[in-house]
């Protein structure tokens, strides 16, 4: 008999993720979206004073640090860092839009001068998300200075997630998936002979 160069069909098995961990992966994702969007559409933004938009900006923004930090913890401890990895981007990226789609929500019905115009929910959100993407179409701009400021800080926010936040993510996926991962466990040793 001769061995095999190749993974044996239990190697395989063992490499694929169950599909029972994948669907429990995409309800945690459909339901966070779901909860996060819910919630942001049953707030009244829209009658809202200054000191409730930048404390809740500001609040929201320490979350999403916190929960950045919980993700990268529990990636590195996941028998399955991409899977975990996906989940954590496609949660994150969310209530970090939901942030600052609340926040211009409250800033348009402070001041028609912020926008030129109150924003709708669906408004917001949208601005948000032409900021992210970085598409800009221009039907809805920040006018005035305040505006433009949080705009202008959620740009900068939006490379540091692209950037750090994305890096981190992957960094450790890739620290988990080295030999012996995070928690120093080395593989077993094959035996030839």
């Amino acid at each position: 008999m001769t061995d095999s160069a190749g993974p044996g069909p239990d190697t395989r098995r063992e490499s694929r993720l169950p599909r029972r961990t994948i669907v429990r992966a995409v309800l945690r994702i459909a339901g966070s979206a779901a909860a996060l969007v819910t919630l942001y559409f049953l707030l009244p933004l829209d009658h809202s004073s200054a000191w409730f938009a930048v404390t809740t900006l500001v609040i929201g923004l320490a979350a999403f640090i916190g929960l950045i930090a919980f993700q990268v913890r529990s990636i590195l401890r996941s028998p399955f860092p991409g899977l975990r990895a996906v989940e954590a981007l496609t949660t994150s990226v969310p209530l970090f839009l939901l942030l600052f789609a609340g926040t211009y929500v409250v800033m348009a019905a402070m001041s028609d001068s912020n926008f030129g115009g109150p924003l709708t929910h669906t408004d917001g959100l949208y601005f948000a998300v032409t900021v992210f993407v970085t598409v800009g179409f221009g039907d809805v701009t920040a006018k005035g200075e305040a505006a433009r400021l949080v705009v202008t800080g959620q740009m900068i926010a939006d490379l540091v997630i692209l950037g750090l936040a994305i890096k981190i993510i992957m960094g450790a996926v890739g620290r988990r998936r080295q030999p012996g991962g995070v928690s120093g466990a080395q593989p077993p040793e094959e035996t030839h002979r």
